[in-house]
């Protein structure tokens, strides 16, 4: 990386990751708590009080492209900031299931905007040899705050009947800390050249991105790319039903690997693998370190090894692991055999899906339809996020959880023959060429 600019404004925007991980799994350490406290049932508990801020992210990921589009990718990433910062001490201090679920929502609404917001902003900043490992950032910081959420709640666990409050209430701190350094950031070149039609910040963006460069021939390459584009076109029209179906599928193999589902249930999924509580939460803490560990590695190896071949190595991870957790449960195998399993399915996740999906989904569509073709891939990735982890403690409760794991595994080896017969490699393309790449459906 030659320019520290681009690395350090990437960096910053990627915190938006750190805050989705923290808000995604700090819910974990208060589910038994919450459960208990309020007592309305499983399916209250998990469609209202677990899934409240998983509802609020399907609405971001369904609307988010919007203000990415309208207000800009920079002030839409400060706004995700404010909605982190009023979700998480508002949650914290309330009584109330309801109004604990709207707080929550709010996160959400937080956590899908920036799976379009952030991703897309550092796509367009990035050099093409570059974008995959500073795209990846962003799942870097998701696992990084994932880690942060495990190891705060073992931390905060001892502290009470209220400990549930401490352990959500914290993210005020980082969510404030983002929103001052996301201040300091330059808007997106490309949304300034084709959306805020200002070309004069746009060009001194540029040369700040790429210094010695002819800003003005990148500018007049961006703009002949916009203008071929029909500014009427939609994302759903025949022309772009490729990259459609490549981002659906590659969204929903994400969530019904059930990433999400056991984010929100490890320390719940460890109590039935016969671990005690303050075990189980530490397990997670070891969830979190394998997660950050191979995200690195992946995040080393996706500009080297491209795309497909992360996608190769997760997904026979996938299908090994789920498998072994499915036969686990299926024979009653108590201790650590269930946390080693699902520590090898985290690791295959990693270097995977959770290094490759927010990359993907950013490359893939022309820049004119960027935002509304990422905000449609997160938006099945976060209905599905929604619905999964919803029905948890349902089918936990009546299906088994051996049925459940095989289910998953299943799933994994057809995201397989997904890969093998479908998905393009993307790596080193710029963003103007990768649309004339994906005109063919066979994988190059």
């Amino acid at each position: 990386m030659q320019n520290s600019k681009i690395l350090f404004w990437s960096v910053v925007v990627a915190l938006a990751g750190f805050l989705f991980g923290f808000d995604t799994v700090v819910i974990s350490g208060a589910d038994i708590p919450l459960q208990k406290l309020w007592g309305r049932g499983e399916l209250f508990h998990g469609l209202v009080v677990m899934a409240s801020a998983l509802w609020g992210t399907v609405a971001g990921a369904l609307f988010g492209g919007i203000p990415t589009d309208r207000l800009g990718r920079k002030t839409t990433l400060l706004w995700i900031g404010v909605f982190y910062f009023v979700s998480a001490l508002g949650s914290a201090l309330v009584s109330d299931p309801w109004v604990f679920a709207s707080l929550r929502f709010l996160g959400g609404i937080a956590v899908g905007v920036s799976t379009i917001a952030a991703p897309t902003y550092i796509s367009e900043i990035a050099p093409a040899a570059d974008r995959g490992k500073l795209v990846a950032t962003y799942q870097f910081n998701i696992v990084f705050g994932i880690l942060v959420a495990f190891l705060s709640n073992y931390l905060l666990s001892g502290m009470g009947e209220n400990a549930w409050r401490w352990m959500i209430g914290v993210e005020a701190l980082p969510a404030f800390i983002y929103t001052l350094l996301v201040l300091g950031v330059p808007r997106s070149p490309r949304w300034l050249l084709t959306r805020g039609k200002q070309p004069e910040e746009a060009k001194r963006v540029l040369a700040l991105i790429h210094p010695g460069a002819d800003a003005g021939a990148m500018m007049a390459e961006i703009a002949a790319e916009d203008q071929r584009a029909d500014s009427a076109e939609t994302i759903f029209q025949t022309r772009y039903r490729f990259p459609l179906l490549l981002a659906f599928l590659l969204a929903a193999f994400n969530q019904f690997s059930g990433i999400n589902a056991f984010l929100y249930y490890a320390p719940r999924i460890f109590e039935a693998a016969g671990l005690e509580q303050r075990s189980a939460l530490l397990s997670s803490v070891g969830i979190g370190v394998v997660n950050l560990v191979f995200t690195l590695l992946g995040l080393a190896l996706i500009d080297r090894f491209g795309r497909r071949q992360l996608m190769y190595i997760g997904s026979v991870g996938y299908i090994i692991s789920l498998s072994m957790v499915a036969l686990a449960f299926g024979l009653g195998w108590q201790g650590w055999y269930v946390p080693g399993f699902l520590f090898v399915f985290i690791a295959a996740h990693a270097i995977g899906q959770g290094t490759v999906i927010w990359v993907f989904l950013s490359e893939i569509f022309p820049n004119h339809l960027r935002a509304s073709g990422t905000s449609f891939g997160t938006s099945v990735h976060w209905v599905l996020a929604a619905i999964i982890p919803s029905l948890v403690p349902v089918l936990f409760s009546t299906v088994g959880t051996a049925p459940v794991f095989a289910f998953f595994a299943f799933m994994m080896v057809l995201q397989l023959l997904f890969v093998w017969r479908m998905m393009p490699e993307t790596k080193g393309i710029p963003l103007e060429a990768l649309g004339t790449v994906l005109k063919t459906n066979i994988a190059q």
